[in-house]
């Protein structure tokens, strides 16, 4: 299973750091990644990151705002993100695939519930 956490309301420019705890299985050989949808929006690829290998790969708008990063001690997959606008209001979702980088969510066969991040203009 996944567990999201760490959303919350902010205001624009402000930041929150989003959590992702695995549990109930092993996904070092997965490849973990945040979503987010929008009201009245798709679903869309934020950020991913390779358990075993470390490798980063970011949607390109959010490259130098967001940042992906694992602790494999605590079995976790944080989304630091900084710089906050309203349009990045939406719900945050991770997920695991087995497919390495995939921005695809047809590749992810495992997902959390969402964790809701709101930001005020």
């Amino acid at each position: 299973q996944l567990v999201e956490s760490g959303g919350g309301l902010v205001q624009a420019g402000g930041s929150l750091r989003l959590s992702c705890a695995a549990s109930g299985r092993t996904f070092s050989r997965y490849t973990i990644s945040w979503f987010r949808q929008a009201p009245g929006r798709e679903r869309e690829f934020v950020a991913a990151i390779n358990w075993s290998s470390g490798n980063t790969y970011y949607r390109y708008s959010m490259k130098g705002r967001f940042t992906i990063s694992r602790d494999n001690a605590k079995n976790t997959v944080d989304l630091q993100m900084n710089s906050l606008k309203p349009e990045d209001t939406a719900v945050y979702y991770c997920a695991a695939s087995g497919v390495v980088g995939s921005p695809s969510q047809d590749s992810y066969d495992y997902w959390g519930q969402g964790t809701q991040v709101t930001v005020s203009s």
